[in-house]
């Protein structure tokens, strides 16, 4: 499927069919297709927790109010800033690889069936602060988002769409 075919596709799924399962292979994909993303100096400053686990998944929903598509979730990727992981130029950026890495997992997730929803945490502290807790998050890293994946269980379609007037040429 062409590029641009899965980028207009995408969209936040928040409805997940309960009980089906990803694969190992699926999410290993998902992750492969994060750490391609690019990254300011190369740095590649991200780390990924990936969960199954009910109680974890009920826990993220417990602090997070817009983590609800976790109650149908098969799984969920928490994207980690490590801000020990940057030179003089790289450090501002940390934010944007990490965005970036996010973006490819939800790409991926297109092309392999799945829904995915990203559920932003950093910068709010009490979000950064319980999700530190909930997966004993430590030192100079930061949880950066929740990704939620399941097996869709509602209509596909984009939400974006091209707006010309917002483009300008030079």
């Amino acid at each position: 499927m062409p590029v641009l075919d899965i980028i207009a596709r995408r969209k936040s799924i928040r409805h997940y069919q309960i009980g089906a399962e990803i694969s190992d292979e699926q999410i290993h994909d998902l992750l492969e297709a994060a750490m391609l993303a690019p990254s300011a100096c190369g740095m590649r400053p991200w780390e990924f927790i990936v969960t199954r686990s009910r109680e974890k998944l009920d826990a993220i929903r417990s602090i997070h109010p817009h983590t609800r598509m976790l109650a149908s979730a098969s799984a969920a990727i928490i994207v980690v800033a490590n801000f020990d992981i940057h030179n003089a130029i790289s450090g501002d950026y940390i934010p944007q690889d990490c965005a970036a890495a996010t973006e490819n997992i939800l790409l991926q997730a297109v092309a392999e069936g799945l829904g995915a929803c990203w559920c932003g945490v950093y910068p709010k502290e009490d979000f950064v602060a319980e999700l530190s807790r909930i997966f004993d998050i430590k030192g100079n890293r930061a949880p950066f988002n929740v990704i939620a994946l399941g097996v869709p269980d509602e209509a596909e379609g984009a939400r974006g769409f091209y707006e010309e007037e917002k483009a300008s040429w030079e």
